[in-house]
């Protein structure tokens, strides 16, 4: 019987690598590739460790060529230039805060997967992401599940996929925890076992995401107000892309108490600080938002985050006219920022998510 091919996306870490392995000893034909997506003259060479580098992409072809796998290189760069990392340079603008891993998934990754595995004739596409799919008998719809790690369980940044992704799609590490995961590389020799985690965003590994703006965006950075919530003046900021909801570090403005930044005021170029208590909010809406199977008829019980970092919290959703979506927490959240995603669930499922546009403080 003919072995049913896979093209598995390979990121040169430990978990891409695991999965070709593990979809090998499930009786799968992985084929690997790795998605070239951001030249060297964008941001200068990428750092090593993150998806991109040249140190990434060898990594790649070593876990292949180790488990006797083809391995592809492709090169989406000038998508992905135009979908991911110009919107971030405009979300910024926007007086946001982007979250460019998600629009990754969304707009370059798993539609490059697809593209490829139709050209090259392969039924199956897989990452090693930490996350699980199965199909709903009682709907025949496909469901995004959590992955059993929750410590590392990344369903978050994948409420974006369609149905006909998740049809074709295979996350075999998702079953696994992280620690399993390296043993298993480990043992099959793979020389990336112990490699660490990225954490950064990969086209600004250094984390000045302002100097980004400015070397990449051509965006300057205007100087105006701190000032607290009646517009008192507190002191003077370097430009509102230096700054995100729930900042407290690197402010400059001396204080009889902590200040950290409520929220900005693009119309007057001000950054509005205030008391740790005003961060709060119990009401927070979506827009954009994207059902992973079909939107309720009325209103739905959830848990939710409103950023991955976050511990997700009991509330219900709300659909609201022209497909924004109103979030009512049971316990107010921290911190709640334009831009990040409303990621929804029904137990283990993945109902949808959402960017979020606004919330209501306490």
């Amino acid at each position: 019987m003919e072995k049913k091919k896979v093209l598995v996306g390979m990121s040169g870490g430990v978990d891409s690598a695991a999965a070709a392995l593990l979809l090998r000893e499930a009786g799968y034909e992985p084929v690997g590739c790795t998605l070239r997506l951001y030249d060297n003259e964008d941001i200068g060479e990428p750092q090593e460790g993150t998806c991109c580098s040249l140190e990434a992409v060898e990594d790649a072809r070593r876990a292949c060529r180790r488990l006797g796998m083809d391995h592809y290189v492709f090169n989406f760069s000038e998508t992905f230039r135009r979908e991911v990392m110009d919107d971030f340079v405009e979300t910024y603008r926007r007086g946001w805060t982007p979250n460019p891993c998600v629009q990754c998934n969304r707009r370059i990754k798993f539609e490059a997967l697809t593209r490829r595995a139709d050209e090259l004739d392969i039924p199956y596409i897989a990452t090693g992401h930490y996350a699980r799919v199965d199909r709903d008998e009682s709907t025949g719809l496909w469901r995004l599940l959590r992955g059993k790690d929750r410590r590392k369980d990344q369903s978050y940044f994948l409420y974006p996929l369609t149905q006909a992704q998740l049809s074709r799609l295979l996350l075999p590490v998702g079953e696994y925890d992280k620690q399993t995961i390296r043993a298993l590389a480990a043992s099959a020799g793979f020389g990336n076992a112990g490699k660490p985690d990225s954490q950064d965003i990969c086209f600004v590994p250094d984390g000045d995401y302002a100097g980004f703006l400015q070397r990449y965006g051509g965006t300057e950075l205007v100087p105006g107000d701190f000032v607290d919530e009646d517009g008192r003046v507190l002191g003077r900021h370097r430009g509102l892309p230096c700054y995100t909801t729930g900042q407290r570090r690197g402010l400059g403005v001396s204080a009889d108490r902590p200040l950290y930044v409520l929220r900005k005021d693009e119309a007057r170029n001000q950054v509005v600080l205030g008391d740790e208590s005003r961060l709060y909010s119990r009401l927070v809406w979506a827009e954009d938002f994207h059902w992973v199977s079909l939107p309720p008829a009325g209103p739905l019980p959830v848990t939710a985050k409103t950023r991955y970092s976050q511990t997700e919290a009991a509330g219900t959703l709300y659909l609201e006219p022209g497909g924004t979506v109103r979030m009512e927490f049971d316990q107010p959240q921290r911190a709640v920022t334009a831009g990040q995603s409303l990621v929804c669930c029904c137990g283990e499922a993945v109902a949808g998510g959402g960017v979020i546009c606004r919330a209501a403080p306490e």
